[in-house]
């Protein structure tokens, strides 16, 4: 018994011996630290008072890196041995796939907070050291990068947490090795171990960090950003080159295989555990915004896209085929080109009276939006929407388009069913227009918008043939869309003007070629019987497309049609040598009322879309003396008429024309 008192003895008095050394150089480092602290200061102030003492400077900074490349080893060997004696990582061999979403590990407890003693001094005081070293270090990069762009060097992760967050990474890809076909529990295992040691971070950690005066750092965003960089190395390494082989044996091979679902369910993994993550670092009261990209792709696990844009876009690509699949059977049922819908997901109380395609077409664009949201950076999301979205509209641009063309080559859109199918096209543009000016609106586009111009600089045209000047790119991503949007509704309107306007001429034909009726006295009616059929035409056709078409696009018909009834009738009667006499006067005075009496429904004063009809017939009202009179005057007497529409010779044709007969 005596021998084994002796030996347990001789034990304790070694290891305290051990401590007691270790106290000593621990001390001693402490020191070291403040000294080259002071030397630093003392650098630091020469630097700004003597700045030709550049070589005694550079001499002393040699010497002061070289015991900091002694003492920053030897700190961090001091911690892992700390750490190891506080049994981190913690052991995660008893988490099962079905304990991952539980709150808390009560079987696994934080070995930080449970440390006592000599043990969580120790750790506490090296810490500490590890944090003075490096604001040591930062503000040496600080002075020695005086002038140039420093932040970019100074950031660098916290030692003292990638020391904590090194050893977890590694015990974790054990367990990720054996879930390479089931990512959610690796992503489940990720968010676990981040949540249930993070608020030692914040109680714990924090205090030494500020303690130590190192500035611009947060040990709870710090602990998270490093343990999602683990795992988006690890996604890097393992899993998308796993995937990406996959996808190339289904492209040569032409065998449909689970390759592209099985990527599309990995990015839904990643968006989801980045929102999870997002909000354990706004629980600190830091909240992102979309201008923060350096702090967003530390916390995103999309982040392994920002060095492989070329998964990006494949990414891209598989997003597109599987949205264009989607929308075929819908865009291949003539029901969804009819079927009106109610209620447009808009700010505006505007009923575009989109067929049921257009809000598909949207539904799939907005879902892409919100993926492409997830993306750590504005280049990225930029990227992505321009390889997945606008090709999306571009191709719903284009199917309007071959329909519209459909049917004008069918019936010249003479029919109305063709008509019809004009006119819901061209309701679908108008729908999608204005969700992409609404979009255009927010700064989430604005932002892909200068940063699409900012990539394409001033070749944009040679580039891409586009024509749209590089400064419209801040218009938004989308404006180029927009653009082509209206233009197409431009065109189509006015060519259903168009269509409409012929017609109308051709059953008034009969009406303009006889100029015999306005010698002649009237026969009863109010309106000559040969304009009926044309105003009954033309009423029909208004009816049909004020029905289907939404009502801004039908503003602009109406209108266009009116200003060309305006023009036919001036250049087809009024000064086309017909000789009006009283009776034709008011012949013609009826016809006129009841032909504008046609857009009443749409104004409250149509005649001021005829001007120059209405104002011939206020000179073939005009007393005899009158007319006479004012072509003395001219221009002058036009204007105090209200004759502002006309010009002088047309006036004199006027005139020449009229017959007095009393």
């Amino acid at each position: 018994m005596r021998k084994d008192w002796e030996r347990s003895c001789r034990h304790w008095r070694r290891r305290w011996r051990g401590w007691k050394r270790l106290e000593h150089m621990r001390e001693t480092r402490l020191v070291a630290i403040k000294t080259l602290k002071l030397t630093e200061d003392l650098l630091t102030s020469v630097t700004k008072t003597r700045p030709q003492w550049v070589r005694l400077v550079s001499a002393v900074d040699h010497r002061v890196d070289r015991a900091l490349a002694i003492l920053r080893p030897l700190a961090i060997a001091d911690h892992r041995a700390l750490l190891t004696s506080l049994r981190w990582p913690p052991p995660l061999s008893n988490l099962t796939s079905s304990s991952l979403d539980t709150r808390k590990s009560n079987e696994v407890p934080n070995p930080l907070f449970t440390m006592q003693g000599d043990l969580k001094h120790q750790y506490c005081e090296n810490f500490l050291a590890l944090c003075r070293l490096q604001e040591l270090q930062r503000q040496r990069k600080s002075r020695q990068l005086e002038g140039h762009n420093r932040e970019v060097a100074l950031h660098q992760p916290l030692w003292a947490i990638e020391e904590l967050v090194n050893p977890v990474s590694v015990a974790s890809q054990r367990h990720f090795s054996k879930w390479i076909d089931k990512p959610e529990f690796i992503f489940a295992l990720v968010y676990k171990i981040t949540r249930d040691y993070v608020d030692s971070m914040d109680e714990l950690l924090q205090p030494l960090v500020d303690e130590a005066m190192l500035t611009g750092y947060s040990c709870r965003e710090e602990w998270i950003s490093a343990m999602v960089d683990s795992l988006s190395t690890y996604l890097a390494k393992e899993i998308f080159p796993i995937y990406v082989g996959q996808l190339e044996e289904e492209s040569m091979t032409g065998i449909q295989s689970q390759a592209r679902t099985s990527w599309l369910h990995l990015v839904d993994l990643m968006v989801s555990f980045d929102k999870r993550i997002k909000s354990l670092v706004e629980q600190s009261g830091i909240f992102l915004s979309l201008q923060e990209d350096g702090t967003l792709r530390k916390i995103s696990s999309l982040s392994v896209f920002c060095d492989r844009p070329d998964w990006l876009d494949l990414w891209a690509e598989i997003e597109l085929a599987e949205t264009l699949e989607k929308l075929k059977s819908e865009m291949d049922k003539e029901k969804n080109w009819t079927k009106k819908v109610q209620g447009a997901v808009l700010s505006n109380s505007d009923d575009y009276k989109s067929p049921a395609v257009g809000s598909s077409i949207f539904r799939c664009l907005s879902s892409l939006v919100d993926r492409c949201r997830s993306l750590p950076t504005v280049s990225l999301r930029s990227r992505f929407l321009r390889l997945a979205g606008t090709p999306l509209v571009k191709m719903f641009l284009d199917c309007l388009l071959l329909r519209c063309q459909e049917a004008e080559g069918l019936t010249a859109l003479t029919d109305d069913d063709a008509l019809m199918k004009v006119t819901n096209s061209i309701n679908a543009a108008h729908f999608a227009e204005s969700i992409l000016k609404e979009w255009r609106e927010d700064v989430f586009f604005l932002e892909m918008g200068l940063d699409q111009g900012d990539q394409l600089g001033a070749s944009v045209t040679e580039n891409s043939g586009s024509e749209i000047p590089i400064e419209e790119y801040g218009n938004g991503i989308f404006h180029e869309e927009i653009v082509k949007f209206e233009d197409f509704r431009t065109e189509w309107v006015e060519k259903i003007s168009v269509v409409v306007l012929r017609g109308f001429d051709a059953r008034c034909r009969d009406y303009i070629k006889n100029r015999r009726q306005w010698q002649e006295r009237s026969e009863g009616w109010t309106v000559s019987k040969a304009l009926v059929g044309a105003l009954d035409y033309l009423q029909g056709k208004m009816s049909v497309i004020e029905e289907n078409l939404n009502r801004l696009d039908f503003a602009g018909i109406w209108r266009s049609l009116a200003a060309g009834v305006d023009r036919l009738i001036f250049n087809g009667i009024l000064i086309s040598n017909v000789k009006f006499h009283d009776n034709g006067v008011e012949r013609f005075g009826y016809d006129l009322e009841v032909l504008v009496g046609v857009f009443r429904a749409w104004c409250l004063r149509p005649e001021g879309f005829f001007p120059k009809a209405s104002e011939g017939l206020k000179l073939l009202k005009m007393e005899k003396k009158q007319l006479q009179d004012g072509l003395a005057v001219g221009e002058k007497w036009m204007k105090e008429n209200g004759i502002r529409h006309l010009g002088v010779a047309e006036v004199e044709k006027i005139r020449k024309n009229r017959v007095f007969t009393k």
